[in-house]
Order: C-alpha cells, then sequence, then structure tokens
C-alpha cells in the first residue's frame, strides 16, 4: 500500500513544508498505486447571484474575469513539474458558462502552455441553462470541451424560485436538447431533492422528464442545509421544515430504482451514468488520486498531502500578484487517515473497498456476514461493494468495520 513519499524534512501535520515559491512539496511521486493520471480542476468562482443553498466560493459580480484567468495561469505556472500530465480538466464554480468562449479560448491555450495534458484529456464545463444557446453550445464543442454538466436542479417553477435558481423550467429542458444536439460525448445533469415541501410525485414526474432526453449522466443530491447560507439562517429561525429521514430514504431508493429501470448505472451514492459515461474526473476523488485545484477556494491533493487556497479573489490575487502560490493551508494525512479516507469513499461508490485493505481486522468474517445478510454489501472480485441499500448509510459503514 503506498501512500507516496512523506513530506521532506520541516513539515509537520497540518502543515505541508513549502519552497521558497510557496509551493507545498513532498509528493514527488503523486501516484496511487494504479498509476492513474491526475486530474485538473479549475475553480470559477463567479455568479450572476447566489442560490440560497450554496456554499461553494463564489461571488455575485461577472467582472474580473481577465483578471482572473491571468492569475489562474500564473499559478498554474508556479505549479509546472510538480504534477506529471493531466488526462481530466473540469472547470467548476460558481457558474463557469459566464465564461465567453473567447476568455475560454485563452484560458485552455494557457494552461497547455504551462501543464501537460495527455491526448485523450477529457474537459467538463459546468453550465447554467441561462447562459447556453445553440452557437455557444457548438463554440464550446470547437473548442474541445467534451461534457457539459447542466445545473438544472429542478423543472419546477415554484422549487426553481425557492431555490433561488435564475433560469425557468423551459429553459432547462431546452438546454438539455441544445447540449444533446449539439454533439457533446456527455451530458450531464444535476437534480436536486428533498426539498421542503416537495411532493415526492412530483419529484418523480421530474425525474421521468429529465429521462426522456435521454442524458448520459445525472447527478441526483439530496438537499443539504449550509450553515453560512440562507437557508442556514432560515433553519437556525425554525423556518425551513426538512422532510424527515424516512420520506428522504424512500425518495433515494425510488429514484435509485427508477434510474436504473431506464438503464443508469448507480456508480455513486448520488450519481448514475449511462454505461460508458461516469465522470472521470469525479470518480479521481473517489479514488484519492492526485488533483491539481486552481483558483481562489481551491482544494489539491497528492497523497499524503492535501492543501487549499483561500476563499477569496482579492486576497488570491494579492499572493499571485506578489509572486507567491496562494496557498492558504493543508495537511499531511496519517496512515490511519488515509485508511479511513479509503473506507469513507469506496462504501460511497460501485468499485467498493479491497477486501485485502482490512485482511487484519478482527471479526472480518462476521461483520461481512451480518453486512451482506441485511443487505448491504455484496461481495466481488475481492471487493466489498455497497449496495443501493447500502448506500443509504454509507456513512456509517467503515465504522461497522472498526468496532
Amino acid at each position: 500500500m503506498n501512500e507516496g513519499r512523506l513530506p521532506r524534512k520541516g513539515a509537520t501535520p497540518g502543515h505541508p513544508a513549502r519552497g521558497p515559491d510557496g509551493v507545498p512539496r513532498g509528493f514527488e511521486n503523486p501516484f496511487t498505486p494504479s498509476g492513474e493520471p491526475p486530474g485538473l480542476y479549475v475553480h470559477v468562482p463567479f455568479c450572476v447571484r447566489k442560490c440560497a443553498y450554496c456554499d461553494f466560493y463564489s461571488v455575485p459580480r461577472t467582472e474580473g474575469i481577465p483578471r482572473w484567468i491571468q492569475d489562474i495561469l500564473k499559478e498554474a505556472g508556479m505549479c509546472r513539474g510538480i504534477f506529471p500530465a493531466f488526462d481530466t480538466l473540469y472547470l467548476g464554480g460558481g457558474t463557469p458558462s459566464l465564461i465567453g468562449p473567447e476568455d475560454l479560448r485563452r484560458l485552455f491555450a494557457g494552461l497547455r502552455r504551462e501543464l501537460s495534458f495527455l491526448p485523450w484529456v477529457e474537459t467538463t464545463l459546468e453550465a447554467n441553462p441561462d447562459d447556453l444557446s445553440p452557437g455557444t453550445l457548438s463554440e464550446y464543442r470547437d473548442l474541445g470541451i467534451h461534457r457539459i454538466s447542466l445545473g438544472l436542479q429542478s423543472l419546477d417553477e415554484g422549487i426553481l424560485g425557492f431555490l433561488g435558481r435564475r433560469h425557468s423550467a423551459r429553459a432547462a429542458e431546452r438546454s438539455i436538447s441544445w447540449s444533446l444536439e449539439a454533439g457533446f460525448q456527455s451530458v450531464g445533469v444535476d437534480l436536486i431533492y428533498g426539498i421542503p415541501g416537495q411532493d415526492p410525485a412530483a419529484w418523480m414526474g421530474c425525474l421521468e422528464k429529465v429521462v426522456s432526453f435521454r442524458p448520459h449522466h445525472l447527478s441526483c443530491y439530496q438537499l443539504t442545509i449550509a450553515e453560512e447560507t440562507p437557508f442556514g439562517r432560515l433553519a437556525r429561525e425554525g423556518r425551513l421544515a426538512m422532510p424527515d429521514e424516512e420520506t428522504l430514504a424512500d425518495l433515494f431508493l425510488r429514484t435509485s430504482d427508477m434510474l436504473q429501470a431506464h438503464g443508469y448505472i448507480h456508480y455513486e451514492v448520488s450519481n448514475f451514468a449511462l454505461p460508458g459515461h461516469a465522470s472521470r474526473h469525479n470518480l479521481k476523488y473517489w479514488r484519492r488520486v492526485p488533483t491539481l485545484g486552481l483558483g481562489p477556494g481551491a482544494h489539491s491533493f497528492a497523497p499524503p498531502v492535501r492543501w487549499w487556497n483561500p476563499a477569496s479573489i482579492e486576497l488570491y490575487s494579492q499572493k499571485i500578484s506578489e509572486g507567491k502560490h496562494p496557498f492558504e493551508a493543508g495537511e499531511q494525512l496519517t496512515a490511519e487517515q488515509a485508511f479511513m479516507e479509503r473506507l469513507c469513499l469506496g462504501f460511497r461508490n460501485l468499485e467498493g473497498v479491497d477486501l485485502r485493505t482490512l485482511s487484519r481486522l478482527p471479526r472480518l468474517d462476521s461483520t461481512l456476514e451480518e453486512l451482506a445478510t441485511k443487505k448491504l454489501i455484496t461481495l466481488a472480485h475481492g471487493k466489498i461493494v455497497p449496495t443501493v441499500k447500502g448506500y443509504l448509510v454509507a456513512d456509517s459503514l467503515p465504522l461497522r468495520f472498526l468496532e
């Protein structure tokens, strides 16, 4: 089990050593044992307005994109040589579709100058339906974008308004059609369920409508309430009545059953894909493959070190202008922390947990038998694989093996 080299002398847990340029050190061999290439994530921190549930770092403005591109490319140059060639490039946010095709062309050209990419790199762009047109989507395709991820969240006008989304249900449906017609290798749709007051039948109807378009990928997220959001404040004041656990579990299982009946593979707790269309970039996070994150608020990982940039455009840009890597903080994972990560992530997806990882644990056989009897796991090809019912309790499964 290779966790990569330990940080160089001078690093302490929680604070990896840095070179004179400010770049975190101690990961000269940022590869998992499988040798899977790393992924590159670029955080776009701009939105037209903040949604009531969102706790990702973004600012409700669109000015400053040219300066942001300039800073991203400078940060990329500072990271040159740390990672080998990338085979995924993911633009997330925020609202990446606020970046016009010409600015995207400049960003992509600069990233290719500063970093190395494998010929089969897969590029993904998150998009808001309101920003799209057939012409824009065609330009995205011409720029080499392979996957488009549409932030629909719902096809219900009332729910869209409640969530603070700026697009209409009609625009959402239109964006799926246009994206499929544009010929992207994969078209993904993000949806949210478990919303206060949401009718379960209406949720299933929304799913049926989306599936009728036959997108390649669906992410179905249960609404979570983050403390520092408008929804978080409403919850503290007792003004947001969330569905109970039984209702949420029923919605989860019905969602999975319906999508699997339509040919989608439930390959991660919240993610479904037609065969061959799983998100290659997101799989890297669940496999603990090294990833480099560029931009304010972006996180990076090269075992056993994880680090992140400040969630502030101003502070990020200031550090860049001073010639410093915009590193805010980080941590060196202990062997125990890395082990727990493997379990927690493995029990959230169909790749599961390698049985050899747990071979020395006491009561392993009896725990496996108990969980299999309860239909929470299956054993396949030397792996402990969660069932859909197991997904429901994914966070507690690792603890069952450590009791």
